[in-house]
């Protein structure tokens, strides 16, 4: 008897649940900030197409906007001022929302991916590696048998060689770890950074170091309708496949080993992460140049927003990084108008002091509340 009530006294081992808890709540609902997000871009939006640095009416603006949309007939003298509106200014502006909600996924993931909180998309090398290819454009005119396509084909294609590069170099057998990806990340970033500023350095002064530099520090200013929908697409998958992603994701956050023991295989969820995040990454930078911040600073005020559950960080992280990247392209063309400044000074000019704040103001780390 004795032995069978201390028999009975003993806890067994409950099973192991199949699917990860979600992290605590955060303080709201996703669901207010993501439409009053969604409204603002709207506005951003067209607040792009009718501000810079050529003067057009609010009223004028918008019926070329309309115009463009709807395929209505226009008067033959406004053909210069439609000109700006539908094949400068709006593609740009799409193309700006685009990017940042691009930047700010990526983000996401990587911070996921590494368990990193000052990770970013360009933590792996990829962002540097891409501007091998697209310096090699801009400064020596190579890849000139793809014409338009020259600046971002290769500059795609030079950030997936860097892709392949890191992935190489930070594999073991025991797969992806988080530390062997930033260091090696870092040591590829600083190696493409030099080799850039070596071509910089051998190409002839002028205009075309000086378009390497803007690219280099970020510029929407050559989008055009051909780009975005490339961009579109690929930030619409990868975003798919996070939001899919997103439990799984929650205990990748928790550590490596509870995640296996949530039935989760962190080395293969880090592969999926590190080709999602190339992948994108090296798409939005192969249209916009290196705008830096954006994916470091978005997913940290959403998480203090609604919490570190990225069922609900993957909903607003997309919407305010468009907002940003769009005001900030706004800033860009307004401030030193007809200059222009390149997007990524606008965005470490806004981000540091922000980001400084939100660590400041909340006991803030990565994973917790």
């Amino acid at each position: 008897m004795a032995t069978t009530a201390h028999s009975d006294a003993t806890p067994s081992r409950a099973p192991a649940p199949k699917t990860p808890p979600p992290p605590r709540p955060g303080r709201m609902s996703p669901g207010p900030p993501a439409l009053l997000l969604t409204a603002v871009l709207a506005v951003s939006l067209l607040c792009g197409v009718v501000l810079g640095s050529a003067g057009l009416t609010w009223p004028e603006a918008l019926r070329l906007l309309t115009a463009g949309l709807t395929g209505g007939t226009l008067d033959p003298r406004d053909a210069a001022a439609y000109t700006i509106v539908w094949e400068i200014r709006f593609p740009r502006t799409v193309l700006a929302a685009v990017v940042g909600a691009g930047l700010a996924t990526v983000g996401v993931a990587v911070q996921a991916m590494v368990r990193n909180a000052l990770a970013d998309p360009f933590t792996l090398g990829i962002s540097s590696g891409a501007a091998v290819g697209a310096n090699a454009v801009l400064l020596f005119g190579s890849f000139g048998a793809l014409g338009v396509w020259a600046l971002s084909g290769a500059a795609f294609c030079s950030a997936m060689l860097a892709m392949l590069l890191v992935y190489a170099a930070a594999r073991t057998p025991h797969g992806l770890t988080p530390l062997r990806l930033v260091l090696t990340g870092t040591a590829m970033y600083y190696g493409f950074s030099s080799i850039t500023t070596l071509m910089v350095f051998a190409a002839d002064r002028g205009e075309a170091a000086r378009s390497a530099m803007m690219w280099l520090l970020g510029s929407l200013g050559g989008a055009t309708w051909a780009s975005v929908p490339v961009a579109a697409c690929a930030v619409l998958a990868g975003l798919a496949h996070l939001w899919l992603s997103a439990r799984r994701l929650n205990a990748l956050a928790m550590g490596d080993e509870t995640a296996a023991a949530l039935g989760v295989d962190p080395g293969r969820l880090r592969r999926e992460l590190f080709v999602t995040a190339a992948a994108v990454t090296g798409t939005v930078v192969a249209v916009s140049g290196a705008i830096g911040f954006v994916g470091l600073m978005v997913p940290h005020a959403v998480r203090i927003l609604v919490g570190a559950d990225h069922r609900r960080v993957l909903v607003l992280a997309p919407l305010a990084g468009a907002v940003l990247l769009v005001w900030v392209d706004i800033g860009s063309r307004l401030l030193l108008a007809p200059a222009e400044l390149p997007a990524g000074v606008l965005t470490a000019v806004i981000g540091v002091p922000c980001f400084l704040l939100l660590m400041r103001r909340r006991g803030y780390t990565f994973g917790g509340a």
